[in-house]
C-alpha cells in the first residue's frame, strides 16, 4: 500500500525533484545494468519518477516500461519523448516472467519495511529467467519519516542481499555512496544487481 503523505510530497515537489535527479545519465549504475542486458530487452522501470533513466535506456534501443505512484511524476515522465509512463503501485506488479530486467533506483524504501520482501517476491516472478534486478536503497534500520514527511524503510546491505539470495539471485554488481537528497540531507546508500537464477 502507498503511503498518502508520500505520495502528496512528490506530487508538490515532482518539479523540483525532477531537478534534482537530472543528472541519473551518467549514473554508472545504470550503465552496468543496461550492459547486463539482452539488446532491445523489455525494462520496467519500477518507481521512474521524472522519466529520466527510462528516457536514457529507451534511447539505448530498450523497450522501457515506466510505473510511478505518483500521479504528478508520471505526467512529467509522460513529456519526455520516447517514454510512456503509468500510475501504478508496488502492488500493481502481476507480471509473470515478463521482463528482461526491472529497475527499482531508490523507489522500494519507500514501501513498508514488512512489505519489502513480498514486493522482492514480485519482482522475481515478473522477471525472465536471466533477468536482472537493479535496487537503489539508503542504508540503515527501521523505519521513519524524512523532515518533508516521506516515509522510508532501511535495510542494511546485507539484509538486502539476504532477501535476493532468498529469492534465487546472484548479486552481480555492487555500490556505495551518500549523496544529498531532496530534503537537504546527506544520506548513505549502497546500489544491488543481481541475475535471477535459472531455477528460481
Amino acid at each position: 500500500m502507498s503511503d498518502e503523505n508520500t505520495l502528496r510530497v512528490y506530487d508538490v515537489k515532482a518539479q523540483e525533484y525532477a531537478e534534482l535527479t537530472d543528472g541519473v545519465v551518467n549514473d554508472p549504475d545504470l550503465t552496468c545494468f543496461m550492459n547486463a542486458l539482452p539488446k532491445r530487452g523489455l525494462i520496467l522501470d519500477l518507481g521512474c519518477g521524472p522519466g529520466h533513466t527510462a528516457d536514457r535506456m529507451a534511447q539505448h534501443g530498450f523497450a522501457v516500461e515506466a510505473t510511478d505512484a505518483s500521479s504528478e511524476m508520471v505526467k512529467i515522465a509522460n513529456q519526455v519523448q520516447g517514454v510512456i509512463a503509468r500510475q501504478e503501485t508496488f502492488d500493481d506488479l502481476h507480471r509473470i516472467e515478463h521482463y528482461d530486467g526491472i529497475f527499482a533506483n531508490f523507489s522500494l524504501l519507500h514501501a513498508q519495511r514488512d512489505a519489502v520482501p513480498a514486493h522482492l517476491t514480485q519482482i522475481t516472478r515478473a522477471l525472465k529467467a536471466g533477468g536482472i534486478f537493479h535496487i537503489g536503497m539508503k542504508t540503515g534500520s527501521g523505519e521513519k519519516r524524512d523532515r518533508i514527511g516521506r516515509h522510508y524503510c532501511y535495510f542494511t546491505e546485507e539484509e538486502l542481499e539476504a532477501m535476493l539470495i532468498e529469492n534465487g539471485h546472484t548479486v552481480i554488481h555492487r555500490n556505495h555512496g551518500s549523496d544529498l537528497g531532496l530534503d537537504g540531507v546527506m544520506a548513505e546508500w549502497v546500489v544491488l544487481q543481481s541475475r535471477k537464477n535459472e531455477d528460481a
